[in-house]
Formats: structure tokens, sequence, C-alpha cells
């Protein structure tokens, strides 16, 4: 998988779990809503990612796409 298909995975998931957490336990989840939407927001302007930086460190897209 690319490395922007994980992303968009995580983010995706980040984002309903943090929904239902804010639905089901507690409000202040919807922050955490939040935080995940500025970062995709941020990324698309800056092209640059966070959870990318993550992702590398352990290891994901160092294999080359052929």
């Amino acid at each position: 998988m690319t490395m922007e298909r994980y992303i968009r995975i995580i983010a995706g998931t980040l984002v309903l779990v943090s929904l239902a957490l804010g639905t089901w336990v507690n409000h202040n989840w919807y922050w955490f809503t939040a935080f995940v939407g500025a970062n995709l927001l941020q990324s698309g302007f800056t092209k640059w990612c966070l959870m990318e930086d993550i992702l590398r460190k352990f290891g994901v897209g160092a294999e080359t796409q052929s």
C-alpha cells in the first residue's frame, strides 16, 4: 500500500472512533476529531504530515514501488 492510503485509512479511523467516543463517552472527544481535521487541512496546504513522519519512523513506505 502507498503512504497516502495508510494515512487516509488511519485518519478516517481516528475520525470515526473519536466521533463515536464523543457521542457515547464524553463530548470532549470532539476536540480530537477537530485536531485530526485541522492536521488534514494544514497538510493539504503545507504538504507536511505528522502521521507520514511517524509512519516513516516505523518503516512504512520504505519499500520501493515498481
